[in-house]
């Protein structure tokens, strides 16, 4: 088994044409205020922008994991599906434990972190593993840049705990460009945890139907009286979803493909929107490997490499007993 450093760091951008949105496009606002509201009883504390909402990190009690969620851009548009915490009309309706932003991973030690809660809200699979969220440690509001700190438990079925979480976002405001930059560190107990070989994984963001790629299959959809609704070739009005990596591969080629960065790129309604994922140069196996698709999953794995080989390669990474990555 390998025992490697990690160090994750998503840099999400979003850029907005002017004028297309509710707020004012062309506002520089590299020095806005980035505040926190606390909303205990709701399990939620939102991330705010001048006083208009960035993201919300949530951790409901019929989550497997705590999320980002929404995720809006500058203009206040979602770029994060709302199924299932808040479905909208002509979206998908699979993968419902796909929920916003999250980092979370398909094999520990067995147990499956990243798929739990696939059957649906407040649902727990047999083999799943659940991350806890313990407490918020610190928030720290400021111009252009706003920090959180938080500690989460990473528990197995039985509610035997693998790991612990420490992770801190940096949320960062520079006109109209927003960027949100995650840190986790994670330490073993006494045992040593394996974080076996898997496509599923790992920093992921699950993005609105309009930023998913054009496609003609057949695919549930919510309908206008919000009950799920099987459509026969799909209609792609409205859809404008592309990916580019940094080696120049685009569209759903993307998928399986290594690069240090990929943009997923399109328009929700004539609101242009970029959204980018990087690589740390220190993560292992860097350039991570992408499972990114044309639905709308959108995520960096540089543990997963067996499925991206197709079985050439292989990666078994693991933490040795009491000791940590970041």
């Amino acid at each position: 088994m390998k025992s490697l450093p990690i160090e994750l760091i998503l840099v999400a951008v979003f850029a907005v044409s002017c004028g297309s949105g509710p707020r004012d496009q062309e506002k520089k606002n590299e020095g806005a205020k980035v505040t926190f509201k606390e909303r205990t009883a709701d399990q939620a504390i939102d991330v705010m922008i001048d006083g208009n909402l960035f993201t919300t990190y949530r951790w409901p009690d019929n989550v497997c994991k705590p999320v980002l969620y929404p995720v809006c851009a500058p203009s206040g548009t979602e770029i994060t599906r709302g199924f299932p915490i808040n479905p909208k009309s002509g979206e998908r309706v699979d993968h419902p434990h796909q929920i916003g932003m999250w980092l979370t991973y398909g094999n520990v030690n067995g147990y499956d972190f990243w798929g739990n809660g696939s059957k649906g809200l407040g649902t727990k699979n047999e083999n799943g593993g659940v991350i806890k969220h313990i407490k918020t440690v610190k928030m720290t509001e400021g111009a252009g840049e706003g920090s959180m700190a938080t500690e989460e438990s990473w528990t197995d079925p039985s509610g035997q705990e693998l790991l612990k979480e420490s992770t801190e976002y940096h949320f960062i405001a520079k006109g109209a460009i927003c960027l949100i930059d995650r840190i986790t560190t994670l330490t073993a107990g006494e045992a040593e945890v394996h974080m076996s070989d898997t496509k599923e994984g790992m920093f992921a963001i699950r993005v609105a139907r309009q930023l998913e790629l054009p496609s003609e299959e057949d695919v549930t959809l919510y309908n206008a009286e919000g009950e799920p609704e099987t459509v026969k070739g799909m209609n792609n009005e409205g859809i404008s979803g592309n990916y580019r990596s940094s080696e120049g591969i685009t569209g759903e080629a993307v998928w399986s493909t290594r690069a240090r960065w990929m943009d997923l790129y399109g328009n929700i309604g004539n609101e242009k929107i970029s959204l980018v994922i990087c690589d740390h140069p220190k993560n292992p196996n860097y350039p991570t490997y992408w499972h990114a698709r044309g639905y709308g999953l959108f995520s960096a794995n540089p543990l997963g490499v067996k499925d991206f080989t197709q079985e050439k390669e292989e990666l078994n990474f693991s933490i040795p007993a009491s000791g940590s990555v970041t």
